[in-house]
This record gives C-alpha cells, structure tokens and sequence, in this order.
C-alpha cells in the first residue's frame, strides 16, 4: 500500500513544506532602505551579492522539520487509513496555525520596519503552505478512493 498515490501527495506535501527552507516568505526594506527577507530560519539582508542572518528563528526552524516530517510518517500508517485521515486534517489544522504564526512574525518585522504588509512585500513561502494544505487533501481523496475499493471487493467476496 506504501505504492499508492496517496504516498506521492504526502510526498508532495513534506517536500512543499521543507521547501520554506529555501523561499522567503516576507520582503521588504527596512527603515535605511535596506533590502531583507525573512525566512523561516530568520531574517536576512543582502550585502553583494551574499544573504547575511540577521536573527535566528529557532521555534520556527523546529516546527517547520516536524510540520515537513510529518506527512512522511502519515505514509508510513498506511494500515489504517481512517486514522491516516484523522493525521492528515491534524495536519492541515497545524499548517494553518504555522500559517497564521508566519502572518504574526511578518507584520511585527513590517511595524518594526514602519511598513504594512502588502502584496508587494509577500514572498513565495507564503504561496507553500496552501499549496502543501492542496497537496494533503489530494491524498485524503486517494485514501478515501482505496476505502471504496476495499469495500466493493469485500461486498464482492460475501
């Protein structure tokens, strides 16, 4: 069962949400028109050419590896599909919260910067999330799909 689709959405999904590793999800300049990111590893700035940390996110580093691991261990509960489901909307559910404490991080870096945030300043971090949350529905439905087969065959073989 480890074979099916579903495990290729879940997949989808960890390698969406590691990918916040790579992708800042706020852009903006600070007060002395300094160009800076933040990612979920922290906040940087550029100087030639090279990205410079500024502060370190230590919680938001940790809960972006157990959000992006996650989905791994959903595809390793393929035995139980009624409880792979009840992971993949706790997932889901804990994505969200991420999302909203991604929103809180960017609008204190904006105030602290005397900016508001706008579509300008949203980086592509911010586009994974929903694309991640798209991902694990996906598998949802593969699930939900292998439960009507299973059934069909059993009410077949009775």
């Amino acid at each position: 069962m480890i074979q099916r689709i579903q495990s290729i959405w879940l997949f989808l999904a960890s390698a969406t949400l590691f990918a916040l590793f790579l992708f800042p999800y706020l852009q903006y300049s600070d007060i002395g028109g300094l160009g800076k990111a933040l990612k979920v590893t922290g906040i940087y700035h550029g100087l030639e050419g090279q990205a410079i940390r500024d502060e370190f996110f230590i919680l938001q580093t940790v809960a972006t590896v157990l959000l992006g691991v996650f989905p791994l261990y959903i595809i390793f509960k393929f035995r139980n599909r009624k409880q792979q489901v009840r992971l993949i909307l706790l997932a889901v559910v804990l994505i969200l919260l991420f999302g909203a404490w991604l929103y809180g991080a960017a609008s204190a870096a904006l105030t602290a910067a005397s900016q508001s945030l706008s579509a300008q300043n949203i980086g592509v971090g911010f586009f994974l999330l929903p694309i991640s949350i798209i991902f694990l529905f996906m598998a949802m439905g593969g699930i939900r799909k292998d439960e009507k087969l299973i059934k069909s065959a059993d009410r077949l073989r009775s």
